[in-house]
């Protein structure tokens, strides 16, 4: 017993003496997703002020597969109540460990619409715990595409639909337009942000997220990151 509070309280110290913010992120893609906080995190201010995690990062081959694993503890839902429960966890280290304001940690969901049932509970949910919420609609690619054009029509709720008009994808199969390369997105965040703002803004906040199409506010986890451009 004394020696499980030595422990603790060693642990405890540890949080208290960083000097970096902690962001933990669930991803609802295996891939896309995390190669992209992967890119975007180098890009914080020297010396970077957080420190990034993606908690569920399943993938292989040095980040360059997925895992082939099934998709169902990857639902909006599951991801919520996950990160509400990490959340709750890492709020209470922080009070115990006295962490400073500034660096008191934070949860992330990123999340698509797709087709998944529960989008706008888990939303709800999120924002009643204090979980932040990265949203597309209908899906990431919408984010990645705004980073070389604006797009303004509905897709539908058809993923493909965006994924499509990527102007690289040409040629690409399904699981080659998931990969993510700092080529792809070099210079465009301003842009891409600044156009999901404007599409953004014609939905109303009485309309329900699961309804706003096209929709994504990816640039507040940037934003978030601290990451000014990239």
């Amino acid at each position: 017993m004394p020696r499980d509070r030595g422990r603790e309280s060693h642990e405890l110290r540890k949080i208290a003496s960083k000097r970096r913010r902690d962001i933990w992120v669930y991803t609802e893609g295996e891939l896309t997703e995390p190669q992209y906080i992967d890119i975007i995190k180098a890009f914080q201010p020297n010396p970077p002020a957080n420190d990034i995690h993606i908690v569920n990062d399943t993938r292989r081959g040095g980040g360059s597969r997925g895992s082939g694993g099934r998709g169902a503890d990857r639902t909006p839902g599951r991801l919520v109540e996950a990160a509400i429960a990490l959340k709750r966890a890492k709020d209470n280290e922080a009070r115990r460990a006295d962490v400073r304001e500034e660096l008191l940690p934070a949860v992330w969901c990123v999340f698509d619409r797709d087709q998944h049932e529960g989008v706008d509970a888990a939303v709800a949910r999120a924002a009643d715990a204090g979980v932040k919420v990265a949203f597309s609609h209908p899906c990431f690619e919408l984010w990645r595409l705004l980073h070389h054009q604006d797009f303004t029509a509905t897709f539908g709720g058809v993923c493909k639909d965006a994924a499509r008009r990527l102007p690289f994808a040409a040629g690409m199969t399904a699981q080659q337009l998931k990969v993510v390369s700092l080529a792809q997105i070099a210079g465009g965040y301003l842009a891409a942000r600044k156009r999901a703002q404007q599409i953004n803004a014609r939905h109303g906040d009485h309309v329900p997220f699961s309804q706003r199409d096209p929709y994504t506010d990816v640039w507040r986890l940037v934003d978030d990151l601290g990451v000014a451009e990239y």
